[in-house]
């Protein structure tokens, strides 16, 4: 395969940062919940890329491997920051991109001290140039770019969202019934709630700190393919309540008017309408995170992602306290049953 690798490597045209031509060996990496092979491409010269390949025969994971490059060409072409993209194989869907090295916003967070200021000072910077992605990355995206849709809308919220929580983990994982017409009712309540935002930015989709790269005191973005159009919070959101992270509530309500003022660098943007948008999308996305993390573990054996379960089932469950959330009293019964089968079936992130 590296062989094989290399070759197809250095059939790409050379660019600004590195040669392909002068690529002389490659060394796998660990993706996290991807089928997509990783690779550090090393080159005569001491320079480096990372490549990255579908499987073999796949299809889709071929639309996803365009979507990359056209998606980062297009996000690098707004100054948003990501890695540099060098080139693309259309044969094999390989992505050549820029090296960001092995360290993580995650990686950061768990070596950093409790109340560190470096942290706020980072994510001050990530909510800065998340606006900046979501709305300069908004203009110009071609729809055929986004390889699993090109909007975020409420059948996706309805099937990959809401849906996924109540197969993957309710059903599959911890065996609950949920075939509520109460529970379908709220679903759709808040699919309709959540699809009232405006929607024409860019959504990154799965925007969280084992996604962002800090390299020389700086952040950058990757895993940005399943790209889209969406509302603004949904990003936003994602980054906040991001189980691995487990920011604490001062840190999440002192980003918001950051985040809010970067945005009005750009657009005037509502406050009060940012804030209820807000709720129901963190909500969306949360349901996400615990379909997610029950699929990859259980069906995938992902063993990584199950301990970050509990978490995110108390993350649902403190979003369902807030008083806009006093609609989906279903739900919140089915998060405290969840609660309890993950609290006795499922270890502790530190345990």
């Amino acid at each position: 395969m590296g062989n094989d690798l290399v070759n197809i490597i250095r059939r790409l045209a050379p660019c600004a940062g590195f040669d392909p031509r002068a690529a002389e060996r490659v060394e796998a990496l660990t993706p996290d919940g991807s089928t997509r092979r990783f690779f550090r491409v090393h080159a005569r010269d001491g320079t480096t890329a990372v490549a990255v390949l579908p499987p073999p025969g796949d299809a889709a994971a071929m639309r996803e491997a365009r979507a990359a490059w056209k998606i980062g060409r297009h996000l690098a072409g707004r100054d948003v920051p990501v890695p540099a993209p060098y080139g693309f194989d259309p044969g094999t869907g390989l992505f050549l991109c820029e090296d960001l090295g092995d360290r993580r916003l995650h990686d950061v967070l768990l070596a950093a001290a409790p109340g560190d200021e470096r942290i706020r000072a980072l994510y001050r910077q990530v909510v800065t140039e998340l606006a900046r992605m979501q709305v300069l990355g908004g203009r110009g995206l071609d729809p055929s770019w986004c390889w699993q849709g090109s909007r975020y809308d409420r059948a996706l919220m309805l099937e990959r969202e809401s849906g996924y929580f109540a197969r993957a983990l309710c059903r599959d994982l911890l065996g609950l019934e949920v075939d509520s017409t109460a529970l379908a009712a709220e679903f759709e309540a808040l699919a309709a709630a959540a699809s009232g935002a405006p929607a024409g930015f860019f959504l990154h989709r799965d925007f969280q700190s084992r996604n962002i790269m800090v390299r020389d005191g700086k952040v950058f973005f990757i895993d940005f393919q399943a790209g889209r159009f969406g509302p603004l919070a949904y990003d936003l959101a994602s980054l906040l309540i991001d189980p691995y992270a487990g920011l604490d509530n001062t840190l999440q309500e002192a980003l918001v008017p950051v985040y809010l003022d970067a945005v009005n660098q750009y657009i005037p943007y509502d406050r009060q309408q940012f804030e209820a948008e807000f709720l129901v999308l963190a909500l969306q996305r949360n349901l996400q995170i615990l379909g997610a993390f029950a699929f990859l573990s259980q069906q995938r054996g992902k063993a990584f992602f199950r301990p970050f379960l509990r978490p995110a089932i108390a993350g649902l469950q403190t979003l369902l306290a807030k008083p806009g959330a006093a609609g989906y009293p279903a739900l919140r019964h089915l998060a405290d049953q969840c609660r309890q089968q993950l609290k006795e079936r499922v270890p502790a992130q530190d345990a």
